[in-house]
Parts: structure tokens; sequence; C-alpha cells
């Protein structure tokens, strides 16, 4: 029997396995994707895998005492570097990103923990007076703690038990903006600046990035994120077609040469940056006996503090009301 089993392996699933692993107790943490990180994603874009695309998250910073404690370990192990002090100006405040793309702070976590990834999970029930959980493959795991941090809107669903009122109509409320990322390989450098990622907040392009300044990829590989608007508007369009029209943006805004581009890949975030958050770092719901904790980086805060926050505060929350 599992002690707890957390839904998610991004930043949030991980971290809380990672405390609730360190008092003792059983944990198994499973993700429908091919690998760990969630939109801490990065993606190969050659076969010796040295020529890389940040698509996801694309860096982070440091505001939480608690979190910077983390942080520096990660900087002292080696998976996390300083990339710059801002990008239209030395702001004086580091923005981090992974060693060799987003993913290598994930995956050193999920070394020490029983991860299972391309693991989807269709239902979340109760029998036998466990949680059970219900996978793809008809496989049920029971466990006596259960941690959701996938996005709310796709936890809701898969939720076979009835909620209190209060708390399911505060976790419906919240909303995500979808993003359209394109990453595509060039033949020459681009024509950005140092240190390479320009946060336009324009109309298509929200932002770009040069993944070989940024020091992840080998050779010249850009990151382009379609704006919430453009991505709404196309949201079922073609994806070739898609990046196609972001490529030629980002030409005529003189990011890049678009005849330089000799492949490119687009990735639909449907959940990308969450709009409204839940106002505390998680929500721990006690359902006949047993509880249910919700996280990610739709609660109190967004971005990848906001969700390292949510799944430590989802275990103390464990901890203080749950018996190993």
């Amino acid at each position: 029997m599992i002690d707890t089993l957390i839904i998610g392996a991004g930043i949030s699933g991980l971290l809380a396995a990672t405390r609730l692993k360190s008092t003792g107790r059983s944990v198994l943490v499973l993700d429908k994707g091919r690998g760990v990180g969630g939109r801490m994603a990065s993606r190969r874009m050659s076969d010796d895998g040295k020529t890389r695309a940040d698509h996801g998250a694309q860096f982070f910073t440091v505001r939480d005492a608690q979190f910077e404690r983390w942080v520096k370990q990660w900087l002292n192990s080696g998976v996390v570097e300083e990339w710059c002090r801002g990008f239209s100006g030395q702001d004086g405040h580091p923005r981090y990103r992974g060693a060799g793309g987003m993913t290598a702070v994930a995956k050193q976590l999920a070394a020490h923990l029983d991860v299972r990834t391309k693991t989807k999970v269709t239902a979340i029930q109760q029998k036998d007076e466990t949680w059970q959980v219900l996978t793809e493959d008809g496989t049920a795991f029971a466990c006596y703690n259960l941690i959701v941090t996938s996005p709310v809107p796709q936890s809701l669903t898969l939720l076979k038990v009835e909620l209190p009122q209060a708390d399911r109509t505060a976790l419906e409320a919240i909303s995500y903006h979808p993003c359209f990322a394109v990453m595509a390989l060039l033949s020459a450098p681009s024509q950005m600046p140092a240190p390479g990622g320009i946060q336009v907040r324009g109309p298509v392009i929200d932002w770009i990035g040069d993944n070989h300044q940024k020091g992840i990829s080998a050779e010249t590989t850009v990151t382009i994120h379609g704006s919430p608007d453009f991505t709404r508007q196309h949201l079922n369009a073609d994806r070739l077609e898609v990046g196609q029209m972001l490529i030629d943006v980002a030409d005529r805004a003189g990011y890049f040469d678009k005849t330089a581009v000799e492949s490119y890949q687009v990735h639909r975030w449907m959940y990308a940056q969450p709009i409204n958050c839940y106002p505390k770092r998680c929500l721990n719901i006690p359902i006949n006996g047993l509880p249910i904790v919700f996280a990610g980086d739709a609660f109190k805060h967004a971005r990848v503090e906001g969700a390292a926050l949510s799944g430590l505060a989802a275990a103390e929350s464990l901890l203080a009301t749950s018996q190993p």
C-alpha cells in the first residue's frame, strides 16, 4: 500500500514527493508525459542531443527564502546556472535556467523518487477506505493520501467523488492562458541581442528566445511563444501553419531570417499560465477521512517559484493532517 500518490511530475509534484520521502513516507508519482518536468520542458532538436530548445518555462527567478535554499543547492550541484540579470537592460535580479535545459532540475529530483511516466490517470475514486487512482492501461493504485498537481480543469474531470461545493466553486474559478510554442532550428545566428531573450508581449508573439545564446544548445535554435490572444484565435488550426505564421512575424520583426529555418516543431500548451489563482499555496480537502491536496502553479503565485512553493506546502499540509 502506498502512503501518498502524486499526480503530476512537474516541479510541484517532485518537490512534494521529495519532502514526503525525506520523512520516511512511501511516495509514488504518476505523469502522463514521456518525461518529467511538466512545463519546465526541453526538447532535443538533434540526434546527439546537443541541440535543444526550452519550449515551456524559459527561466525562473527567486524571491522567497524557502525557494532560495533549494536553488542554492541546485546551483552548488551544477544543475542550475544563472542566465542573465535582465533582458532589456541589467536590473540586478538573476534569471536562472537549468543546465542544459529547464528539465534539468526535474530530472535531478526524479532520480531519487519512484516516478512513472507515460502513465495517464483516467479516474480518481474511493474504495475500501483508500483512494483508488485508475490509469489508462487498467491499473488501479491504492493510497491513503493524494496530491494532485495537474492543471485544475484536468484534475476536476478525473474526480469521481463529490467535493464540498465551496471548494469545487473555488477550483472551477481557476483558468489558464493557452500558448503555442515554436522551436525552430536555424542554419545561421539569430539577430537577437544578448542575452538572447525578449519579452515581446505583442499581439502575436509573447516571447522569443535564442537557446544558443542562452547556453543550452550547440546550434542556434529559437523558441517563439504565441500570445494568449493569438493562441486562442488559432487554437484548433493546423500546428505547422500556426508555426509558420509565428516564424513569419518573427522574421518581419528582425529577430532572425526565416530563410535560415532548417526545421521547426510546434507544441500547444493548453494550460500555459494561470489567469486566476487560488488564494493559498494549496487546498487540502479531507473526504471521508482521506486527504486530497490540490497544488501547482495556479495556487497563490504562478510560474516556477510559485509551483515549487505550492508543492512544498502540499507536503507540509499532509504531514500536519495525516498519519504515516
